[in-house]
């Protein structure tokens, strides 16, 4: 395997352990066992799980950046909220599990008061931007950062309640819920 190739690879995977273990749970043998390699060949990639989660930030904010740039194509503003709605139904095996892999790292984070907390924060920041430009479309103006933080805040607290009680029932209530209260602020806008 090439050098990029195992290096994507160790990204992957302490992406995943990161997600489903966390990160203070997570060890180099851990990333090193999951790729497949030994800790001699993955020092040589990273020097440091300080490093690797750096690389995973901005594993995670450029997937985030790119899954924004396809719900922007070929829709109106409502549809692409909805798309972000419904990014829980998409996901919701893996949320029940583990919750939102923003949400658990940078909570996580916060409690271990690292340095790099901030820096998982970026991205909420791309989501609370992208709601916001999208509420703004809809005509909401100066209201649309308060309700990208609304949104943004309540699927935060869905995803946790759906990983607590494992309930799928519940998640697509709440995703009902949420997209009848877009419904409601859209309308109000017409």
């Amino acid at each position: 395997m090439t050098r990029t190739k195992t290096r994507d690879l160790i990204e992957q995977k302490a992406d995943d352990l990161f997600y489903e273990n966390g990160f203070e749970a997570t060890s180099f043998a851990d990333i090193a066992d999951a790729v497949g390699i030994s800790r001699g060949n993955f020092y040589h990639h990273f020097k440091s799980k300080h490093d690797i989660l750096d690389a995973v930030i901005d594993r995670r904010l450029a997937k985030t950046a790119r899954m924004l740039e396809s719900w922007d194509a070929d829709k109106l503003p409502q549809a692409r909220i909805l798309s972000f709605i419904r990014i829980l139904l998409t996901n919701q095996t893996r949320i029940m599990a583990f919750g939102c892999p923003v949400g658990t790292l940078t909570t996580e984070l916060a409690k271990l008061d690292h340095v790099a907390q901030s820096r998982a924060a970026e991205v909420f920041t791309l989501f609370r931007d992208w709601l916001a430009d999208q509420f703004h479309a809809l005509g909401h103006g100066d209201e649309s950062v308060s309700l990208a933080l609304h949104l943004l805040g309540r699927s935060q607290g869905i995803a946790v309640m759906a990983s607590a009680y494992r309930d799928e029932t519940y998640l697509r209530a709440e995703v009902a819920a949420l997209e009848d209260w877009l419904d409601t602020v859209t309308t109000k806008h017409r």
